[in-house]
């Protein structure tokens, strides 16, 4: 195939496809924009349903007490596991308690830290910010959505590789980054297409992949790991002692910071199972990651370290799965690029609106060819 086909081929490719999943990736997009700046806008959203939290210069609740509070408060519900608590993440932050159900939907509980009492409580899907996330990840179209959107991620990769291609800054550098607005407007819509594209294609392919990994996460997860030469660790286990209590969280705590040193708690994730282990998530000082990559593992009944993973020391496989929420949501280089991906997000829009006016104008063009040589020709 020489040149001049193969550029055919991805021309056809990059508008077909951008035609094909356009409308999706906008919509990807637009609500991306949101979700960069998704904490910011919750924690604003709990502080004015739920009053402000006031700093005081007296001892958090402990935990414990907090995870007491919540089961006596559901003991009723025996629909409701409680499978995650947040620490506060600031003196003015609440104590976030999650309970899910059997159909996977999630009850927010919020507790003062200073007082332990239960300030409000919430279905997290019912939020502004939990009906955005829906959108985003599977248009609020369950496993199916999730599906489409998964694929379309996919396609966006294949966008920004064939853009590349075809970017005609490759020819002349200045050129492949010039804006003619005082052009014809076809010009200038072609102009802005390949800018924004240039601008944005890095950015786009990581999201887009990251996205489709997250997507079809028991399909990638296994090649990720291959791929890096990476052994997947092992799921730890508790050792069910019959008859026997689980050892009490505030011991688990105490164990889990020993097998970590340095590391603060950011939140605690109990088992749905006899067997499963108690997984206590940190946060190291050199670490970017807002709620921490480390995790210590402990067996429930008798706080033996199972497992510790230090997100400094490990494997590349790890690695690679551990980078791509700051990949993602731009967090990788604080406010700045949380800012960029704002604009990131809008690049779908703006790419399929100059995107299809090109293709109207070749339409338009080939329509009237046609024409042209059938009145000739008669």
């Amino acid at each position: 195939m020489n040149h001049k086909k193969l550029r055919d081929t991805v021309f056809y490719l990059h508008q077909y496809i951008g035609l094909f999943v356009g409308l999706v990736l906008v919509i990807v997009g637009l609500t991306g924009s949101l979700l960069v700046f998704e904490q910011d806008f919750d924690h604003f959203a709990i502080a004015q349903q739920y009053g402000q939290i006031t700093p005081q210069q007296v001892q958090l609740v402990s935990p414990e007490s907090v995870m007491n509070t919540i089961k006596t408060k559901y003991a009723a519900r025996s629909d409701l596991h409680l499978f995650r608590i947040y620490l506060p993440n600031t003196p003015a932050s609440p104590y976030v308690g999650q309970l899910s159900t059997t159909n996977d939907q999630r009850t927010e509980v919020f507790l003062n830290p200073y007082t332990g009492k239960i300030i409000g409580e919430r279905i997290s899907d019912n939020t502004f910010i939990g009906t955005i996330l829906s959108l985003h990840y599977s248009l609020m179209a369950g496993e199916t959505g999730t599906i489409i959107i998964g694929i379309a991620a996919f396609f966006m990769c294949v966008l920004t590789i064939t853009g590349l291609i075809l970017w005609p800054g490759w020819r002349r550098l200045i050129a492949g980054f010039k804006i003619k607005l005082d052009a014809h407007p076809k010009r200038a819509n072609f102009d802005i297409h390949k800018v924004a594209g240039i601008i944005t294609v890095v950015f786009l392919f990581f999201t887009g992949f990251t996205g489709f990994c997250w997507n079809f996460y028991d399909l990638t997860e296994p090649i990720i790991y291959a791929v890096t030469f990476t052994t997947k660790s092992s799921e730890p286990v508790s050792k069910l002692i019959p008859g026997k209590s689980t050892l009490n969280l505030t011991q688990q705590l105490k164990i889990a910071n020993a097998a970590l040193p340095g590391a603060v708690t950011k939140s605690i994730y109990f088992p749905s199972k006899p067997e499963e282990a108690l997984q206590i998530r940190m946060k190291l000082p050199q670490e970017n990651v807002e709620y921490g990559n480390s995790n210590v593992y402990l067996d429930q009944y008798s706080g033996k370290v199972l497992r510790v993973d230090n997100a400094l020391k490990l494997p590349l496989g790890d690695r690679v799965l551990n980078s791509f929420v700051p990949l993602h949501y731009g967090t990788f280089g604080g406010l700045p690029t949380r800012i960029l991906y704002v604009f990131v997000g809008l690049a779908p829009l703006i790419l399929f609106i100059t995107g299809f006016v090109m293709w109207r104008y070749r339409y338009r063009t080939k329509t009237t060819t046609k024409h042209r040589i059938y009145t000739n020709s008669n």
